[in-house]
């Protein structure tokens, strides 16, 4: 079932402040910027950049996604490999609050979502 627009207000509250904190100046946006969806129970990081070879156009490149658990009230953390497949974030596989995954991106300690 996906989130609530209660829910959705208040993650996005939380998840604005953390792209902010990501987010290269605003002079350099163009050329990279991060974002966030809803998908689900899920919210999905994603980076913006324009296609090498035509930048007009706009890529985007999923980074990292927690899913929210209802049985355990927990958010899964994932990254997205190479291959285009999410999986399980080990150092943190899992969080109880919405603003830990922020903190667990940010720091990035495997260099999974940032590369």
């Amino acid at each position: 079932m996906p989130f609530s627009e209660f829910e959705i207000a208040k993650h996005s509250f939380q998840l604005d402040a953390f792209i902010e904190k990501i987010s290269p100046p605003k002079y350099m946006r163009k050329e990279l910027d991060y974002g966030y969806l809803f998908d689900n129970q899920s919210i999905i990081v994603f980076e913006k950049r324009p296609l090498y070879n035509d930048p007009s156009k706009t890529i985007e490149s999923h980074l990292a996604k927690a899913t929210f658990v209802k049985a355990s009230k927990a958010w899964k953390i994932y990254w997205m490999r190479a291959n285009g497949k999410w999986e399980v974030y080990d150092p943190t596989p899992q969080v109880k609050q919405l603003s830990e995954f922020c903190d667990v991106v940010a720091v990035d300690e495997m260099c999974c979502f940032f590369g």
